[in-house]
């Protein structure tokens, strides 16, 4: 396609692949410093809107959405959650954010964050190019690169940059760029998957609520006041199609079943999805005029809620380096954005995998491995040094931590 005639060509500082969370919202730092930029995707935007997607906000990250001028809608419609209850041998333990940390959590989906976005990069007349095919990323070692694509409409075009980022998700074609001698891919596959639901029904709970049995892990969150969210641990390979309503709510009530008579509120199952998952990261974050960010660079398990803050955390440290190279140190500047970013991911990856390992049943797990998950699971509820790290951790860290 290198040699495909081009239609339009377009200049700016910062070209941008992928309009998810990272990429829209570093366009958007970007653009209110006065920062030209061009973001790409090959999803439409309507596709990216509708791919449901949960999402927990530090509070650090919310409120990042309202004074960068993004949207104070997470304010009006999201879900403040002081705490989180934890539920395991039969009985319920919550975890009170406010008291032991001082801190809280938005519940506010991902794609929630997307329409914001999208619509402040509508509304500051920044460009996006949805729904492109045939993208290349051309010359990110030299300091002209450029990205190529086809609009939905067949025209190509070109954008020359002084630097490209690739924010182009867990599938990112980006990250090849880095040579394979030059790149380090660290990663764990997880013997289960999420079997994830959206059920028409009023919320079972205020806060969400992670239970553990000998039958495995359920999370029961919330969508709106009248459609829900929930998952249940499941075999990676498993098929929507082996589960009717009947057994899903069965299924669901055994996990969350206690001697407080806790119940689920059941009502039809709108979606199933079976959600697999891994934790990834690749360094370098940056090669050349190229800088790697959100699921590009690196992936989560979701049962810390990391992912979508790693992702507008990296968009922060990235906007902040890009701003210093742009305006006069050059190069050297971004030498700051992979030591940054890599220490928060790194605790990031630390807490998922320990949470995750922390709830979920292990395959072929035997009667030990089950009591001393209990055992753990009462020493982080039962004492307020156990208490406090989870909820240090779940809420996040300062920007500079």
């Amino acid at each position: 396609m290198a040699e495909a005639t081009i239609d339009t060509v377009t200049s700016v500082p910062v070209a941008v692949v992928g309009a998810g969370p990272a990429g829209l919202m570093l366009a958007h730092r970007l653009g209110r410093a006065g920062v030209g930029t061009v973001v790409v995707d090959t999803r439409t935007r309507h596709g990216i809107s509708t791919t449901q997607r949960a999402g927990i906000l530090e509070a650090d990250a919310a409120r990042d959405l309202v004074e960068t001028g993004v949207s104070d809608r997470v304010l009006r419609e999201g879900h403040e959650h002081e705490g989180i209850e934890l539920r395991f041998g039969g009985r319920p333990h919550r975890i009170d954010f406010k008291d032991l940390v001082g801190a809280s959590v938005w519940l506010y989906p991902q794609t929630d964050v997307f329409t914001d976005l999208a619509d402040a990069r509508d509304r500051d007349g920044g460009t996006v190019l949805y729904g492109i095919r045939d993208t290349e990323v051309l010359d990110v070692t030299t300091d002209a690169p450029r990205v190529r694509c086809t609009a939905p409409d067949g025209t190509r075009h070109e954008i020359r940059a002084r630097y490209v980022v690739g924010a182009d998700g867990s599938r990112s074609m980006c990250r090849d760029l880095v040579p394979e001698e030059r790149r380090v891919r660290y990663g764990k596959e997880y013997p289960f998957a999420w079997f994830g639901i959206m059920a028409e029904a009023p919320p079972s709970a205020a806060e969400l609520v992670y239970a553990h049995s000998e039958h495995g892990f359920a999370l029961i969150s919330r969508r709106t006041d009248r459609v829900q969210r929930m998952y249940f641990q499941c075999a990676p390979d498993e098929s929507v199609d082996a589960w009717p309503d009947d057994r899903i709510w069965e299924t669901l009530q055994a996990r969350v079943a206690g001697e407080d008579g806790f119940r689920l509120t059941e009502g039809p199952v709108l979606e199933r999805t079976v959600l697999r998952f891994r934790s990834f990261v690749q360094e370098p974050m940056r090669w050349g005029s190229l800088a790697l960010a959100g699921d590009a660079a690196h992936t989560v398990p979701p049962t810390g809620a990391r992912g979508l803050n790693l992702a507008l955390h990296d968009a922060k440290v990235l906007a902040h380096v890009l701003l210093r190279a742009l305006g006069g140190e050059g190069d050297t500047a971004l030498d700051d954005y992979q030591p940054r970013a890599l220490r928060r991911i790194w605790r990031a990856q630390n807490f998922s995998s320990w949470m995750t390992r922390l709830l979920h049943t292990e395959p072929g797990g035997t009667p030990f491995d089950l009591r001393r998950r209990l055992g753990e699971l009462e020493n982080v509820a039962g004492t307020r040094a156990g208490r406090t790290y989870l909820a240090e951790q779940y809420t996040g860290w300062p920007t500079g931590a």
